[in-house]
């Protein structure tokens, strides 16, 4: 299979020589794509390099094809397409451009492409209650569709933050349920974006006993969580 990793250095020949050495290839192995030039960067505020290199492993069939930035975890799925790699490219540039430096591993499975970056200060790529990372997403999801004639739908991660606040959504979906069959009244939840009120309508779907819909101008719309007794009244 083809494996493409992205470095980024002070110079194009330090990316260079890092994606070499984690790849275990040489140069006439690889493909090597410049990305920016060491005085590049997203909107100038980029000083380092960075570089696209991929190395060719005979074994492995095309299907397996994978695309990872960094060596933390290799995703197997659907083979990389156009979308994906334009949607790591484009997040690649978004993160150096605002300083961070880490590892992002990518893979694709039917419609979705799914894309985690890990590394330390991940802080200003998700922002107050994950508001930068739902812009960047956002943005990541119009370059990928611009280069795919299916629809895709791109699940970017940064730091773990929105695993970790699946599961919070998910413990306070379910409270809410409970609370609302035990005491067969409506419950109002916090204030959430648009993607955090989906989690909470899908998670809720197989809870018996409720139903949900959402309330309030965009600012301010929440979930609320009605017991199915109250739905009859």
């Amino acid at each position: 299979m083809e494996k493409t990793i992205v470095k980024t250095g002070k110079t194009v020949e330090e990316a260079k020589a890092a994606a070499l050495e984690e790849l275990g290839v040489s140069e006439d192995q690889a493909t090597i794509e410049v990305i920016n030039e060491s005085e590049g960067g997203f909107l100038g505020m980029g000083k380092q390099a960075e570089v696209k290199v991929t190395a060719n492993v005979e074994e492995a069939s095309e299907e397996e094809e994978v695309v990872y930035y960094g060596d933390d975890e290799n995703f197997e799925g659907d083979a990389v397409s156009e979308a994906e790699d334009a949607a790591v490219q484009f997040v690649a540039e978004v993160l150096s451009g605002i300083g961070i430096h880490g590892n992002m591993d990518s893979y694709r499975e039917d419609d979705t492409i799914y894309i985690s970056v890990s590394g330390g200060d991940c802080g200003s790529a998700i922002g107050r209650h994950g508001e930068t990372l739902e812009a960047i997403t956002y943005m990541t999801n119009l370059i990928a569709n611009k280069h795919s004639e299916d629809r895709v739908h791109v699940h970017l991660d940064v730091g773990g933050y929105r695993k970790h606040r699946e599961r919070i959504i998910e413990g306070l979906a379910e409270r809410a349920a409970n609370k609302a069959v035990r005491y067969g009244k409506p419950v109002a939840m916090e204030p959430m974006n648009p993607a955090e009120r989906r989690m909470v309508h899908s998670y809720l779907q197989s809870f018996d006993g409720v139903s949900t819909h959402s309330e309030g101008d965009e600012s301010n719309r929440r979930v609320i969580v009605t017991p199915d007794s109250a739905a009859q009244e």
